[in-house]
C-alpha cells in the first residue's frame, strides 16, 4: 500500500507565487520566515508525514481508539508518533514566541498542516483543536490563564479541546444547558454532558484543557446568556504541574464512519461534585470567545478536506499506473495498458488533480490574507485583508470539504471494483472525508455566513472589490491563454449577477435566497478556484515562454484548462439556480416529503 509523499513542488509554488511568500516574509514579525528557514521546515516535514504519520494511518482506521474504564487508549504508535511531534517542535509552528512558539507565519503552519491531515487525518485533529484553544486563551484568556496553560499547550505537552453542543443541542447552541456555579475567587464547578468532543480523553498528554460552554446562574436565555470556561483534566499545583483529577471524564466514545483513529468523547462534568472550572473573559460572551476557536478550527477543517483529497489522489494515480486493463482506445490489436491510458480514468483523475490545487492555492492565499491582517504595519491594509480572510474562509471550509468527498469518491471509482474492498486503502479516504462537510458546521452552515453576514450585511462591499481584481488578472490571461480568459470572464460574470440578487433580495426574500446558499457557496467556490488557477497559468506561459523547459509549467496550464471547461463552465448554471431562489422546494407542503 503507497504512503503519502507531499507534493512539496506544488506547496512552495503556491505559497511562493501565489501566496507572495516573499511579501509575506517581509512582515513585521516574520523576519525568521527567510526562504531557507521556510525550505527547511517543509522539507522536514514532509520527511514527518511520510515517515512518520502515514504508516499510522491504516493502523488508526483498522486499530481504532478504544474506551475502557472511563479511559481511552489510542491507536498503536499514536501516543509515540505524538511525542515525536512534541518532541520536535511542530505545535508551536506559528504559536507566539513569548510562549514557546516559533513565530512562524501562518502561511508556513498551513502548508506543514496540510501535509499533517493528508499523511493521517484522525492524528491531526489533536492539534488541531490545541491550536484552536491557543487562540482563544491568547485573544480572551486572563494573565493567570495564559501564564497556567500556554506554554504547555504551545509546546503540545498537554492538548486542548473545545465542548460546545450537548445532546439536545447539536448545532443550535442557543439550546446549550451545561450550568456553571460560582464557588468564588473566580472559580465555577461545572455540571453538564458535551458530546463530540474530539480528543476529549487521550492517553498522548499529561493534562488536556477543555474548553466547555455553559451558562452562568441568571444569564439570559438564548446565545447571550452563555459563558466559556476552562476546566482541566487535571487541577494544577501550586508549581503548574497537573495535581488532582478534576470531575471531568469520558463516559465513551462514537464509533464513526470514519477517522476511527481519532477519539470522539462524551464527556460528563460534574457527577462527583462539580468539575472545576475558571471563567474566560467576561461572563455571557462565551459564545463570541468560542467563535474565534470555531473560525480557526473551520479554517483547518478545509485543509482537512484538501488533505484527504490529495491523499486519495495520490492512492488513484498509483494505481491507475499499475492496474494493466484493456488495450487503449483507437489502438486496434494493441497491447494491454495501464488504465491511466484510458480517456475517462485520465478525466477522473484531473478532475481529482484541478480541484485539489484550486483548493490549495485559494487556502494559502486566505492563510497569507490572515498574516497581513495581523502584520501589516498600516491599518487600511490590515482591514482589507481582514475583510478577504472572513470572506474565505466559508469556501476553504464549505467548497473544499464537499469536493474532498466527492474527489475521495472518485479514487474509489478508479480502482473500480478493488476501491470497494479495504485492502486497497481507497476506502478510508472516502469514509475520513465524510465528516468534513458537517464538522465545525454543516455546508449550509457556511452557505448562511457567507450569504449574510459576509455578503448582504454589507451590501457585497468584499466581494465586489474581489470581483474587479479577478476582473483584473483575467485581462492578462491573452494571447495562447486567451480561450482560458473567456472562460474565466463568463464565470466571473455570472458570479456578479449572483451577489446582486443577493444583495437585493435578502432582507425581502430570506428564505428564497438562504434556499440557494449552498449553490451560491459552489458558484463562488469555483470561480475562485478558476481565479487561482488562471494566475497560475500565467505565470507558468511566461516561464515557458522565457525558455524554461520543466514540465511542470505546461502541466498547470493543462490544469487550468481542464477546470476551465469542466468546472468554469457549470458558474452561469449555478448562478441561475441562485437567482431561481425557492422555486419548488419552498413551495411543496411540509406533509408531501
Amino acid at each position: 500500500m503507497s504512503e503519502y509523499v507531499a507534493p512539496l513542488r506544488d506547496i512552495r509554488f503556491v505559497m511562493q507565487e501565489l501566496a507572495d511568500g516573499a511579501g509575506i516574509g517581509a512582515l513585521p514579525g516574520c523576519e525568521e520566515a527567510t526562504p531557507d528557514v521556510v525550505d527547511a521546515v517543509l522539507e522536514e516535514a514532509a520527511r514527518f508525514a511520510g515517515e512518520v504519520l502515514s504508516p499510522l494511518n491504516r493502523i488508526g482506521d483498522t486499530q481504532g481508539a478504544r474506551w475502557h474504564d472511563r479511559s481511552v487508549t489510542t491507536s498503536p504508535g499514536f501516543k509515540e508518533a505524538y511525542r515525536q511531534f512534541v518532541d520536535n517542535g511542530w505545535n508551536g509552528l506559528g504559536c507566539d514566541p513569548q510562549f514557546g512558539g516559533q513565530g512562524l507565519p501562518h502561511l508556513v503552519s498551513t502548508a506543514v498542516s496540510e501535509m499533517w491531515k493528508a499523511a493521517n487525518h484522525a492524528f491531526s485533529l489533536c492539534p488541531m483543536l490545541t491550536q484552536g484553544a491557543i487562540e482563544a486563551l491568547m485573544i480572551a484568556g486572563s494573565d493567570a490563564q495564559k501564564a497556567a496553560y500556554l506554554p504547555k499547550l504551545v509546546s503540545g505537552e498537554w492538548t486542548g479541546t473545545m465542548n460546545l453542543t450537548e445532546p439536545s443541542a447539536g448545532s443550535d447552541l442557543a439550546a446549550v444547558r451545561t450550568r456553571a456555579e460560582p464557588v468564588g475567587d473566580g472559580t465555577f464547578r461545572v455540571f453538564g454532558q458535551k458530546i463530540f468532543i474530539t480528543y476529549g480523553e487521550h492517553d498522548m498528554a499529561d493534562n488536556i484543557v477543555h474548553l466547555v460552554l455553559a451558562r452562568t446562574p441568571g444569564a439570559p436565555e438564548g446565545v447571550k446568556g452563555i459563558s466559556l470556561f476552562v476546566v482541566p483534566k487535571f487541577l494544577l499545583a501550586a508549581d503548574g504541574s497537573p495535581a488532582e483529577r478534576n470531575d471531568v471524564y469520558c463516559v465513551s466514545i462514537e464509533h464513526k464512519l470514519g477517522i476511527h483513529g481519532s477519539p470522539t468523547a462524551v464527556l460528563a462534568f460534574g457527577d462527583h461534585g462539580g468539575a472545576i472550572g475558571t471563567l474566560v473573559g467576561e461572563e455571557n460572551r462565551g459564545l463570541e470567545y468560542m467563535f474565534i476557536m470555531m473560525n480557526a478550527a473551520r479554517f483547518n477543517v478545509g485543509l482537512e478536506g484538501l488533505g484527504d483529497a490529495e491523499r486519495a489522489y495520490q492512492r488513484a494515480v498509483v494505481y491507475a499506473r499499475e492496474r494493466v486493463q484493456g488495450t487503449e482506445v483507437g489502438v486496434r490489436g494493441g497491447p494491454k495498458v495501464p488504465i491511466l491510458r484510458h480517456p475517462d480514468v485520465r478525466r477522473m483523475l484531473m478532475s481529482m488533480r484541478a480541484r485539489i490545487e484550486a483548493m490549495r492555492a485559494i487556502a494559502y492565499v486566505t492563510a497569507a490574507a490572515q498574516d497581513r491582517a495581523h502584520r501589516e504595519p498600516d491599518a487600511a491594509a490590515r482591514s482589507k485583508a481582514q475583510a478577504f480572510a472572513e470572506l474565505m474562509i466559508p469556501i476553504v471550509k464549505g467548497w473544499s470539504t464537499e469536493n474532498a468527498v466527492d474527489i475521495a469518491s472518485l479514487g474509489v471509482q478508479v480502482h473500480g471494483g478493488m476501491g470497494f474492498i479495504e485492502e486497497t486503502g481507497a476506502a478510508q479516504h472516502l469514509r475520513d472525508a465524510r465528516i468534513t462537510t458537517i464538522y465545525e458546521g454543516t455546508t449550509a452552515i457556511q452557505a448562511n455566513d457567507l450569504i449574510g453576514r459576509k455578503i448582504a450585511r454589507e451590501q457585497g462591499a468584499t466581494i465586489r472589490s474581489l470581483i474587479a481584481e479577478m476582473r483584473g488578472d483575467v485581462a492578462r490571461l491573452n494571447g495562447s491563454l486567451a480561450d482560458l480568459g473567456a472562460r474565466q470572464a463568463v464565470a466571473v460574470d455570472a458570479l456578479e449577477r449572483a451577489v446582486s440578487w443577493i444583495v437585493e433580495r435578502f432582507s425581502g426574500d430570506p428564505k428564497g435566497v438562504h434556499a440557494t446558499a449552498v449553490p451560491f457557496l459552489h458558484l463562488f467556490g469555483i470561480v475562485a478556484g478558476g481565479w487561482q488557477l488562471g494566475r497560475a497559468a500565467a505565470i507558468a506561459q511566461a516561464r515557458s515562454d522565457a525558455g524554461d523547459g520543466d514540465p511542470f509549467w505546461p502541466a498547470k496550464i493543462a490544469t487550468a484548462r481542464f477546470f476551465a471547461a469542466h468546472f468554469l463552465t457549470q458558474a452561469p448554471g449555478l448562478a441561475d439556480v441562485v437567482a431561481a431562489g425557492g422555486t419548488g422546494l419552498l413551495e411543496i407542503a411540509d406533509e408531501a416529503f
